[in-house]
This record gives C-alpha cells, sequence and structure tokens, in this order.
C-alpha cells in the first residue's frame, strides 16, 4: 500500500472494507492496519467508563483526521503484522504522523511496546 490515498471512512459496522474500529485500528480497502505507533483506549473490553468515553473520543477523531485529506500508509520497523495479522503501520499527512496528533490531542500514549491502563 504505497503512496497516497483519499477514501472516505466511517465507522465499522457489518460491512469492513474501509472504516474505522477505534482509535488505533481501521480497515483500507479490505485490509485491517494497526496504527504501530500509538496506542489508544479500549472501547471493545473497556475496564472502565472513563476508558470507553476517551476510547470513543479516540475512534471519532481518527475517522475525522482520516477524512481530512490524503495520507500516507508506511511500514515502520521489522515486522509486518501484529498477533491478531493487522498490518503495522505508521499513518502520515504532510510529513506529521496522524499518531503523533492524537497523542497530542490526548487521545492516545506513544506506543511503549506493552499496553498500559487507561482507568
Amino acid at each position: 500500500m504505497a503512496g497516497s490515498t483519499s477514501p472516505r471512512f466511517e465507522l465499522c459496522g457489518v460491512t469492513r472494507r474501509t472504516c474505522v474500529v477505534d482509535g488505533d485500528t481501521f480497515w483500507l480497502e479490505g485490509e485491517k492496519i494497526r496504527i504501530a505507533d500509538i496506542d489508544t483506549p479500549e472501547i471493545s473490553e473497556p475496564k472502565c467508563d472513563s476508558e470507553y468515553q476517551l476510547g470513543m473520543q479516540a475512534t471519532y477523531r481518527l475517522r475525522d483526521l482520516l477524512n481530512e485529506g490524503a495520507f500516507e500508509v508506511r511500514p515502520i520497523g521489522n515486522r509486518d503484522e501484529d498477533r491478531f495479522g493487522r498490518k503495522l503501520r505508521v499513518i502520515v499527512r504532510q510529513g506529521r504522523s496522524l499518531g503523533d496528533q492524537l497523542v497530542n490531542e490526548g487521545l492516545a500514549r506513544t506506543w511503549s511496546g506493552r499496553r498500559e491502563p487507561w482507568c
């Protein structure tokens, strides 16, 4: 998935071709992508209500960021996929990581290699 792309994203439902799953995972043209440089709160199995609320904010914000225009999907490091089969990628627009933007907005953390609690 080289080059720049700018499809229209919605939140995922039954169809999962191009949509946002949560604040750090989305589908792009049938390929599931995990944003490799961040971690966001869980919405599928949150440990507390505040984690869910922040996770939903991150999910909507990622959708909005992806819909703001063309972006690049770049591989990171020497790992292509995580243990769930998601492609590990950094999402970049105009030289800036969208993950970094979510971190700066308080909706994500820089990925440290392991999950940290949000509650």
